[in-house]
């Protein structure tokens, strides 16, 4: 069962690395971004595709091998830790950092919201499984 619902956090993940290709356009990043210094903006779209590509590595390796996720060896007890820090500080981050005052309004913007904010903490809960399955009978 943690084998399928990784393989479902992965398709979760996929469907977030392509609807986020949106969030530039929803944000308006194009002209935020050009009020900044030209180092300062270019940092800021390196830390987005370093993003991006993340979450699409996590999608593709829960996808393709979720096995890998949970053969207790260290590389999964490993990655399954790093896969739920990862997640768990953008839950954190949400509700401690995020000043939502000048978010888009509107039901729709609210309904993504909460789908993503459930996302990524149903994501935490599967990796978190998946940590605890790996410690269990790990020879790490």
């Amino acid at each position: 069962m943690l084998e399928t619902l990784i393989f479902v956090a992965g398709f979760g993940q996929l469907v977030l690395v392509v609807c986020s290709l949106a969030i530039p356009k929803v944000l308006n990043w194009a002209e935020e971004t050009s009020k900044l210094r030209p180092l300062t903006r270019q940092v800021f779209w390196t830390y987005a595709g370093y993003i991006w590509v993340t979450n699409l590595s996590f999608a593709l390796i829960s996808m393709i091998s979720p096995s890998s996720l949970t053969d207790k060896s260290f590389l999964a007890v490993a990655v399954t830790i790093y896969i739920v820090a990862y997640w768990l500080a953008r839950v954190i981050i949400q509700f401690t950092w995020f000043d939502r005052s000048d978010a888009p309004k509107g039901l729709r913007y609210l309904v993504a919201e909460a789908l993503l904010v459930g996302l990524f903490v149903g994501l935490t809960l599967v990796y978190g499984w998946a940590v605890l399955e790996n410690l269990a009978g790990a020879a790490v």
